[in-house]
């Protein structure tokens, strides 16, 4: 039994009994990788659409193999069907978009027959994933932040800050500098990685010591909306 889902393709063997098992199969191993995802992703957030999509995904492709079969006729068709469409949603995170080739793959073993291979593939993969989410893999101790400080013309903007940068960050980086209210004032826009236990309250007053108490935002994460100042 196992020998056969891992090895007979469905496109030799297009049965109703067929269809349905591959149907059921992506759409199971679509839930668990979509429950995956939302698990991985409680911290740092996640959209409902997306983890939507990360079910439909698989079924989609499945469902596409399955009509495409070995009719090379139908597969030039359906390129050209899919070169027309126009994806308009921004690109997210790059664990985002593994996620979606990880689907798609999930898919195309459904829609070929190979449930055996999907299942296995899904419980590997998701287990990773869960031990890397564990685990901390590759993250940094702080995070990273963006800070944007106004300056007046006359300030000598180029160590000003260092000292309580020294003080607060483990790291910071100027990233640009650009003028406002015609070369009156300066904004200068940092990624800084704040030291642990730090005390932002503490840390933007003492910028505005020094900034003559201009306008100061420090934004949480680039992707996000939260911020102090």
């Amino acid at each position: 039994m196992l020998e056969n889902l891992l090895s007979t393709p469905l496109t030799e063997t297009f049965t109703l009994s067929g269809v349905a098992s591959v149907t059921a199969a992506s759409i199971v191993l679509g839930l668990i990788i979509s429950v995956v995802y939302m698990k991985t992703n409680q911290n740092k957030g996640y959209t409902s659409g997306f983890a939507t999509t990360l079910i439909m995904l698989p079924l989609i492709i499945c469902i596409i193999i399955m009509l495409v079969g070995n009719n090379i006729a139908r597969a030039f068709s359906l390129a050209g069907a899919f070169s027309i469409i126009r994806f308009r949603s921004v690109p997210g995170e790059p664990r985002d978009i593994s996620y979606v080739l990880f689907t798609l793959a999930i898919g195309l073993a459904c829609g070929m027959g190979y449930i055996g291979y999907g299942v296995i593939f899904t419980f590997i993969l998701c287990c990773l994933m869960v031990i890397l989410e564990k685990t901390n893999f590759a993250k940094p101790r702080g995070k990273n932040m963006q800070l944007k400080i106004m300056v007046p013309e006359d300030l000598n903007y180029d160590d000003a800050f260092d000292e309580i940068f020294t003080k607060y960050t483990a790291s910071s980086k100027l990233e640009h500098i650009k003028s406002k209210d015609f070369g009156a004032l300066f904004e200068l826009c940092y990624i800084i990685n704040l030291k642990e236990d730090v005390n932002k309250k503490e840390f933007i007053d003492e910028l505005r010591c020094r900034n003559g108490n201009l306008n100061i935002v420090l934004t949480l994460s680039v992707c996000e909306e939260k911020s102090f100042g």
